[in-house]
């Protein structure tokens, strides 16, 4: 059967029958197309697929791209996902062999955070002379004022953004609305974009999107990762975007924001997901402990 049409009947399915959200949705596909690819490149046809296949193909995933235990069980759970379509397709009759892979215990490590000295300093080295500069600019400076998901900001419509109030209206997880506030520093360089950088971007053309690559369309994940990974290794910090929206969380609350107005302004369905930003604190209350007092040689690290 043909790759493309067979990832478009699973697409389907996610969204009609399993009701996935539509980026859950584009996620589940993504990694599929990297299965099927991995497939071809071993000479293996998906009606033989056993086990011990899925099993190398996650191990050359963890070598290859560095998958954390988080994003193995996301590629886990799309795996069972498909093979449980494929079975009930007729396509792999064994295909309940997928029950078997085991989603690996998330790693309790805590997100990490750039300082605020490192953020300017991240921000200082793009190039605001080109049209491209100045969308990056205003771009990252609201991802980090909002706390935004990379989707969130990817989605933006501009009828969706109030920049005279410093407030805009995104769509995170579940297709949940929320309003988030952006600081003047974001609402600068916005204004800069939309007056200055978009309408060349655009030549005429028509967009909703609020962020465009340059043939006008709405600029993509893959897009935005790209530049900012370019941008993070220049500056010698981490190359994850999501990085700023957990640095935005630290400093809210190390400023002493009420842990409960942090979890409405990420969007956090559980106040739990918005704790770990506690500990992040923490750590760093510790570190600087450390650093300041380092005659004390009796420092156990217990808070």
């Amino acid at each position: 059967m043909d790759k493309q049409f067979l990832l478009e009947r699973y697409h389907s399915r996610l969204i009609a029958l399993e009701r996935r959200a539509p980026l859950t949705a584009e996620t589940y596909r993504f990694e599929i197309n990297r299965f099927l690819d991995w497939l071809a490149g071993e000479k293996l046809s998906l009606e033989e697929t056993a086990l011990t296949d899925v099993t190398r193909y996650l191990a050359y995933r963890r070598s290859v791209d560095g998958l954390d235990s988080r994003s193995v069980a996301k590629a886990i759970s799309a795996l069972r996902s498909f093979f449980r379509f494929l079975q009930e397709d007729g396509l792999n009759g064994s295909a309940h062999f997928v029950s078997l892979l085991q989603i690996p215990r998330r790693a309790d490590r805590l997100p990490l955070v750039h300082s605020k000295e490192d953020v300017d300093r991240l921000f200082s080295l793009i190039d605001t002379a080109s049209p491209l500069g100045i969308r990056n600019r205003a771009l990252y400076e609201l991802v980090y004022s909002a706390g935004l998901r990379i989707s969130e900001a990817v989605s933006l419509n501009t009828e969706r953004l109030f920049l005279s109030k410093f407030l805009a209206r995104v769509r995170g997880k579940g297709s949940k609305e929320r309003i988030v506030i952006f600081g003047p520093e974001a609402a600068h360089w916005l204004k800069r974009y939309i007056d200055e950088a978009r309408p060349v971007l655009l030549k005429q053309r028509n967009s909703k999107a609020l962020f465009i690559n340059r043939s006008g369309k709405r600029l993509s994940r893959k897009g935005i990762w790209k530049n900012y990974c370019a941008l993070a290794i220049e500056a010698g910090l981490g190359t994850k975007l999501h990085t700023l929206r957990h640095s935005f969380a630290t400093e809210l609350l190390a400023g002493g924001a009420d842990l409960r107005s942090v979890q409405e302004l990420l969007g956090h369905a559980d106040i739990s997901t918005t704790q770990i930003y506690t500990h992040i604190d923490q750590s760093r209350l510790r570190e600087n402990h450390r650093k300041y007092l380092p005659s004390l040689k009796s420092w156990s690290g217990q808070a």
